[in-house]
């Protein structure tokens, strides 16, 4: 699941919940860290599931945090330096709370010392370490798979139909990645939303309200669109459909655009204002 879709509330709490059972199990079925059974204060069974539980509720809950932050100060520039950097706080958070609930699990006397802290924190950055490569290597397999049988699936269709449909009803966009391609239709568009390299596109399908991610970013989009002048960049972090505008409010220092089946609003800053008004009038003046 790529960024920002998997720190989204509801996508977040599966996310943690895959990792919950990864955990799990792996702890259960292999005991990667022994301890003396005679330290035990608890049974095997509930000490798995509290070092599992452990590190799902602190990801959950400081990612959840990280979303809110970017969201208030909107923070829209998020590169894969700052993703490790944040990964590298989690699993130190994770190995001093692991450390701290020594307590409850153990008897051992030694449990608050300078060799047992060091112990969890190692840990947790080693166990972190190899579930993220399992993690990003299963994520490789699943869309190289993917692309793939799309591909095989796409020659068992007549290719003169499918160029004749993709000419009327849609637009091939080229991302950074050959894998990341992808086909829109431009009038379904209304507004797309930069953040970082990615661009969270706002489209009307099936009468629905959807967002896509798309790994590709607002100034290649754009270039990508200049044959569709009513797809206006007007913001520098928006991107949007003049002819969806429904309602529009401010001064000559920015508008807010609204759109019709969704409360979600689209600034237009001062900068694009002349060439908003522009298409604006125009595409009003083709209705």
């Amino acid at each position: 699941m790529d960024y920002p879709a998997r720190y989204q509330s509801k996508n977040l709490a599966k996310i943690v919940s895959v990792q919950f059972l990864l955990i799990f199990v792996a702890l259960y079925l292999f005991k990667p860290f022994t301890v003396n059974v005679s330290e035990q204060r608890l049974n095997y069974l509930t000490i798995c599931c509290l070092h599992a539980l452990l590190p799902a509720l602190i990801i959950f809950g400081y990612m959840t945090m990280l979303g809110r932050v970017r969201k208030r100060f909107q923070i829209i520039d998020w590169t894969l330096k700052k993703e490790f950097l944040n990964v590298a706080i989690l699993f130190l958070i994770i190995g001093l709370s692991s450390f701290l609930l020594r307590d409850l699990i153990y008897t051992n006397p030694d449990n608050v010392s300078w060799r047992y802290l060091w112990i969890e924190i190692r840990n947790a950055y080693l166990a972190g370490i190899v579930l993220c490569i399992y993690l990003i290597s299963a994520r490789v397999y699943f869309k190289a798979n993917v692309n793939e049988i799309t591909d095989h699936q796409s020659i068992q269709h007549d290719v003169g139909l499918i160029k004749e449909d993709l000419r009327h009803s849609a637009i091939f966009i080229k991302a950074h990645v050959r894998i990341d391609d992808f086909y829109f239709k431009v009038d379904d568009l209304l507004f797309a939303k930069a953040d970082g390299n990615y661009v969270m596109m706002y489209v009307f399908r099936d009468g629905l309200l959807k967002s896509e991610l798309k790994r590709i970013s607002l100034k290649q989009l754009e270039i990508q669109l200049t044959a569709y002048p009513y797809l206006l960049r007007c913001h520098r972090a928006y991107l949007l459909n003049v002819k969806r505008v429904a309602k529009l409010s401010g001064n000559s220092q920015g508008y807010i655009s609204s759109f019709e089946g969704t409360e979600d609003k689209v600034p237009v800053s001062r900068t694009y204002l002349n060439a908003f008004n522009r298409v604006y009038q125009q595409a009003n003046v083709a209705c």
